[in-house]
Parts: C-alpha cells; structure tokens; sequence
C-alpha cells in the first residue's frame, strides 16, 4: 500500500444539514473551522437531528461572510442568516448533555420550521471554546466541542468503505449498496490505507495538524439515510452488526481531537504517528 492521503474534506455548517466540500479548512480545537457551529432545537430545547427528521439531509447551509450562513432546501426560497447580535443564551440539550447558544433572527426559526413542519428554532454556538466539554471519559483537561456528537472531527477511509460495501453486496440487502460515503458524514476522508488500519490509530497527522484518536465512532440509524432521497434503508446497520460490532457498538471511524493548530487541505500526507 502506497502513501496515504487527504481525499476530501466535509463541513456542516448547520448540524444534520448537508455539507459542503473545501478544499482546505482551518482546524480549530473544537473541530474544522464553521463545523456544526449552528443546530436546530425543538419546543423542548432537544437538538434536532437526522434520527427524527430525516428530512434535514436535503437542507443545505452555505457559509457567509462573517460566519453567517445561507439556508436552502427543496421548495424553499433561499434565506440568508447572519450571527446572531444578541449574547443572550438559551439551553438546550445534546445528548444528555446541557449547552447555552445564542437563538437566531426569527426569520430562521419560521423558515426551518416551515420546511419541517414542526416548531423549531435555529440556534449558534456563540462561544466554541467553552460552551461544551467533551465527554470526559475520552477528554483531556480543556478539550471542547461543537455542535457534531462527540467529538471535533470524524475520519473515515475509502480502503474500509470499500470493504464494507463488498461485505454489503453479500449479504441480504445487497440492492442498497454501494452506499457513498456520506452516509457517514466524516469531517475527513483518508485514501491509500489498508482497510479497517484507523482500528489501530491513536495519533494521526494529516498535513502539518496533530490529532489524538479519542475512540471507534459508534454508527446510528442517520447512516441508512439517503442523503439525496431522506429515504431510509436497512444498510450498513445491518452488515456492520455482523462484522464491526466492537461492545455494543456498531463502528465505522475514528473520533479526533486536534493536538495542534493550523490548516489541512486535500491532497495532504496522512502520517500514522503511532
């Protein structure tokens, strides 16, 4: 196996909307730069994902100038949104876990909630460095986190997608694969690997940024979600139960916490430090 590099690079601005491809993107220490900085949070404060609106995987959100963000989506006219002015907070809840944000103009909670057809706000993560430890079972002193699940960035490899696609053509749903790899949502994508080596990894650099593997990423139901379509299947829950179930845990990934600072494009050298 040759030299193993950068193959893309993958930011969502608004959490469980469809991304956007850079070519290159700052690292900051709670995740790529414009990552997840925004979310949807429902009457009750929950954030909203794709688990229960699987809808979101047609909402695109473009970055602005200024960090605001540009709101499109299927039969929806295009609503630009800016940083919120005001520095009061609200709480919410991500998973389990509560976090201030600062709502959005009113304009953004009536378009989101229109395009779901549930009431919804849209709110931002006004202050990254601060609002969200990581879970500290997998954290060191400081390390924080945006709006993503758990952790900065997500990396996967296109050696493991295209093994589990192969164990997917085998088993009794083969008619949903290939399944493309944004099923998975990653934060970086690593070609040139062998498949499943990131199991072993626990420190990565990928251009001159040093990033410490925090645990295997656990998979949910968002990744039998058609990201062009919404439409739900059984693939890969079903292949990964059977093959890459580590605890209880379904897996496909490697959760990373940046060690240093500065910028990764595509086409970087991807080093395994150990």
């Amino acid at each position: 196996m040759g030299s193993s590099v950068l193959q893309s690079i993958h930011v969502h601005p608004v959490k469980a909307f469809r991304g956007i491809s850079p070519r290159q993107a700052v690292v900051e220490p709670w995740g790529l730069s414009g990552d997840r900085r925004w979310a949807l949070v429902d009457d009750g404060g929950k954030v909203v994902t794709q688990r229960e609106q699987p809808r979101l995987a047609r909402a695109a959100a473009e970055p602005m100038p200024g960090g605001g963000i540009l709101l499109s989506a299927p039969g929806r006219e295009p609503l630009e949104v800016p940083v919120p002015e005001s520095r009061d907070t609200v709480p919410l809840s991500i998973f389990g876990t509560k976090v201030d944000a600062v709502p959005a103009v009113q304009a953004a909670h009536a378009w989101c909630g229109d395009y779901l057809g549930t009431g919804v706000r849209l709110v931002h993560l006004d202050d990254p460095a601060t609002r969200r430890p990581i879970d500290p079972d997998y954290a060191l002193p400081g390390e924080t986190v945006s709006f993503a699940d758990g952790f900065p960035l997500l990396v996967t490899t296109v050696a493991s997608l295209d093994a589990l696609n192969s164990l997917i053509a085998r088993g009794d749903h083969a008619h949903e694969g290939p399944l493309p790899m944004n099923r998975f949502r990653p934060n970086a994508v690593v070609a040139g690997t062998e498949a499943w080596a990131e199991d072993d990894w626990s420190r990565v650099a990928i251009g001159e940024v040093v990033f410490r593997v925090a645990k295997m990423c656990g998979r949910c139901v968002v990744t039998t979600t058609d990201q062009s379509t919404a439409a739900r299947g059984r693939e890969p829950l079903r292949t990964l139960s059977r093959h890459r179930r580590f605890g209880t845990r379904l897996v496909f990934g490697q959760n990373l916490v940046p060690q240093t600072a500065g910028v990764i494009r595509v086409g970087d050298p991807v080093r395994i430090l150990d």
